[in-house]
C-alpha cells in the first residue's frame, strides 16, 4: 500500500494515487500528498484504480481534500474505481460531492 502524488503544472492538476487499502493507516500520507499545496490553487484527481478497499476514514479523508480544494466548488475528481470501491462511494452519496469517473 502506498500513496503517490504527481503534479502536472501545465494543467494545474494534482493526481493522488492510492495503491492497496485506503483506510486510517494512510491518513498522514494522504494528507501529506496535498497539504503543502496552497488551498484552492489546483484541481485534484484521486486515482483509485489500484485501491482494493475503502473504509469510512477514507471517506473522511476525501472530504478533507474536497474542503482543501475549495469546498462546494471543489475541483476534485475520483477516477478508476473498482466495483467494490464504487459501491462504497455510491452508498455514501459521494457522487453528489465529487466528479466520479
Amino acid at each position: 500500500m502506498s500513496i503517490t502524488r504527481h503534479i502536472d503544472e501545465s494543467k494545474q492538476q494534482v493526481v493522488i494515487k492510492i495503491d492497496g487499502r485506503f483506510d486510517f493507516a494512510q491518513h498522514k500520507a494522504f494528507r501529506d500528498a496535498y497539504r503543502d499545496i496552497p488551498a484552492g490553487s489546483k484541481t485534484y484527481v484521486v486515482d483509485l484504480s489500484a485501491t482494493s478497499y475503502l473504509d469510512s476514514s477514507a471517506l473522511g479523508m476525501l472530504l478533507l481534500l474536497r474542503e482543501h480544494a475549495g469546498g462546494d466548488s471543489s475541483p476534485v475528481k475520483i477516477q478508476g474505481c473498482g466495483e467494490d470501491v464504487q459501491r462504497v462511494l455510491k452508498i455514501a452519496n459521494f457522487e453528489k460531492l465529487f466528479h466520479i469517473g
